[in-house]
């Protein structure tokens, strides 16, 4: 499984957009400044953010975009298979023999609930400092 930078981007739209929740609507145009993104690719993103609910538009001068639902109701998941389609691993699983087919079912499984179990409050809240510690070897 590969996320594309349609799924990579979406996600970061929404999380900027997490960090500015009950604040009023952010311009597009600043997310893409801020995060070094092209605009134009963002608006592409928008649509399908907007048709699923989890994206409000707001018109005029001070308008732009803000979540539709609190940070903590919205996944990862949410966004990536929005966006990417469904979270699948392998195709053709049936053509492989039990053993094989049980393995990619279960790391797709992992993925998927890591991915439902991440919510955008929780990307918004990430430290990456003890994020580094939980990966350190000792020798």
């Amino acid at each position: 499984m590969k996320i594309s930078t349609k799924g990579r981007y979406g996600l970061t739209v929404i999380v900027e957009l997490g960090r500015k929740y009950g604040e009023g609507p952010v311009p597009l145009r600043k997310i893409a400044e801020e995060q070094n993104l092209s605009e134009a690719y963002l608006e592409q993103l928008i649509p399908p953010l907007r048709n699923s609910g989890l994206v409000k538009s707001v018109r005029g001068a001070y308008g732009g975009y803000k979540l539709a639902k609190d940070p903590s109701e919205i996944t990862a998941g949410d966004i990536i298979r929005l966006l990417e389609g469904p979270i699948q691993l392998v195709e053709g699983l049936d053509d492989d023999e039990i053993p094989q087919r049980e393995l990619w079912k279960r790391i797709g499984d992992a993925i998927r609930g890591v991915l439902d179990h991440t919510t955008i409050k929780d990307l918004i809240e990430f430290d990456d400092s003890s994020a580094a510690d939980e990966y350190m070897f000792y020798i």
